[in-house]
């Protein structure tokens, strides 16, 4: 174990705890002054008597820019992982229950988007989305537009779908594997109860392949949260993620610990977002009722 906690710690734990630290520090133009501070935070979260609305939501905040990206991050990215379930889950059903031949053929079929650059498929849906792109000239040539839509590139359905997109091939994978370790004679012995095949698949189907759903949903909720090369790509301005201020920050800017103090803020949140979510569901009777 020791060459892979060495690894953890060299490429995962010790930047945490330098983003960690550096949030505490202060950027003067072109210097940074290491002395602590609560400076970036009372920046982040500094209240005023102006409210400042973001969807009918309230922000009483002098600097609300920060909340409200992350808010919208994760309200984006909880739509992503909604539409990634709804796509991957019927996609690992028909493997699992299915497919009774060459399983392997339609799992390297289904992982094929995974092989190619992240950019490339992300510049595909910027060329389909765009204003000549592919769906408006299909849409023209059918007579069904006179002109192009414009609402189909740069705002945050343009992200969705491709992040969408992005994931999907990922999500497949869990879901299928838990779908593929239910025992068979439970599902004959819910037929033999009287069960309709509906009533099969939600007492039986789907709570046994909460686990894989589960992970499903950590493994696509989390990355996007903070994803900013696809807002930046086909967002635009509407489009903007967490990410995309935090990036700014960094470089544009050259804040360094106010980035740093953003992404703690953001890492923060998505934890408890997570541990809440899992304590909701109760993973562990969960995922101990999916292994027995």
């Amino acid at each position: 174990m020791s060459p892979t906690i060495a690894v953890m710690l060299a490429m995962l734990i010790v930047p945490v705890v330098a983003l960690f630290v550096r949030s505490f520090w202060t950027q003067n133009v072109f210097e940074i002054d290491t002395t602590f501070t609560l400076r970036n935070y009372a920046y982040i979260f500094e209240l005023s008597d102006r409210i400042t609305y973001w969807f009918g939501i309230p922000f009483p905040l002098a600097n609300p820019v920060y909340v409200i990206l992350l808010v919208k991050s994760i309200a984006m990215s909880l739509a992503v992982t909604v539409v990634v379930i709804l796509l991957a889950y019927p996609m690992a059903y028909f493997m699992a229950f299915r497919v009774k031949r060459h399983k392997m053929l339609w799992l390297i079929l289904i992982t094929i988007p995974i092989w190619t650059s992240y950019l490339l498929r992300v510049f595909a849906w910027k060329i389909m989305l765009g204003f000549n792109g592919v769906i408006n000239s299909g849409l023209m040539n059918l007579g069904i537009i006179d002109k192009p839509l414009e609402f189909l590139l740069y705002n945050p359905i343009a992200v969705i779908i491709t992040l969408a997109h992005a994931w999907v091939a990922f999500a497949i994978l869990p879901i299928y594997v838990s779908l593929e370790k239910i025992d068979r004679s439970l599902l004959e012995a819910a037929t033999d109860l009287g069960d309709k095949p509906w009533e099969r698949f939600w007492h039986v189907t789907l709570p046994l392949s909460a686990p894989g759903t589960i992970a499903t949903i950590l493994l696509v909720f989390i990355p996007t949260v903070g994803d900013y090369v696809t807002p930046a790509l086909v967002g635009g301005s509407g489009g903007s993620m967490i990410g995309n201020s935090i990036q700014l920050l960094f470089g544009r800017q050259n804040d360094a610990p106010l980035g740093s103090a953003v992404s703690v803020v953001m890492m923060a949140t998505i934890t408890a977002i997570v541990c809440l979510f899992l304590w909701l569901v109760d993973y562990r009777k969960i995922r101990a009722r999916g292994m027995n």
